[in-house]
C-alpha cells in the first residue's frame, strides 16, 4: 500500500488547498491527488499502481458523492481494504452510522481552523505506517474524528 500517497475527494476548492497544505506542513513526503468528486477519485486510483493509504470523501459532491464512491470503492476486490475516510462539515449521527455500516474507518467533522485540521491530519497519518484501521482506536476521543471500532 502507498502509505505516503492520500487521495481526497472534495469539490469545495478552498477546502482540499487547506487539505493539502496542512498535509504538506505535516510531511513532504506525502503525496495528496485531489478530486472534485468520487468519479475522479476512481480514475485516480486506476491510474496509480499502487493504492493509497487513505482515501477521503467529501459527502456531498456533483456527479459522484461521496456514498456512492464509498459503495463502489467497497464493492471492487482490488480497493475494498483501502481504509476510507468520510469528511464533511456536517456532524449529523444519521450520516456517521451510514458512513460506518458502508464500511468507512472514520467519519471527519471539517474544522474551520487550520491548526485544528493540521492536528488532525498528523494523527491520522501517522498512523499510516501501522495500520490506520488500528491506529485510529486511539484516536476516538478526538471532537472531529468519529471512528468507527469493529464490535
Amino acid at each position: 500500500m502507498g502509505e505516503n500517497m492520500i487521495l481526497l475527494a472534495d469539490d469545495d476548492k478552498d477546502d482540499a488547498e487547506m487539505f493539502c497544505e496542512a498535509l504538506a506542513e505535516i510531511d513532504e513526503s506525502i503525496v495528496c491527488h485531489c478530486s472534485e468528486n468520487g468519479s475522479g477519485v476512481l480514475k485516480l486510483l486506476k491510474a496509480q499502481d499502487k493504492v493509497p493509504g487513505v482515501v477521503f470523501l467529501d459527502l456531498n459532491m456533483p456527479i459522484m458523492n461521496g456514498w456512492e464512491c464509498l459503495k463502489q470503492l467497497k464493492a471492487e476486490e482490488h480497493y475494498k481494504d483501502i481504509p476510507v475516510i468520510m469528511i464533511s462539515t456536517s456532524s449529523y449521527k444519521n450520516d456517521m452510522d451510514a458512513a460506518a455500516n458502508l464500511g468507512a474507518v472514520c467519519y471527519f467533522v471539517k474544522p474551520n481552523n487550520f491548526n485544528d485540521l493540521k492536528q488532525v491530519l498528523g494523527l491520522i497519518t501517522s498512523n499510516l505506517k501501522n495500520g490506520l484501521k488500528e491506529g485510529l482506536s486511539s484516536l476516538e476521543k478526538n471532537k472531529y474524528l468519529h471512528v468507527f471500532l469493529p464490535e
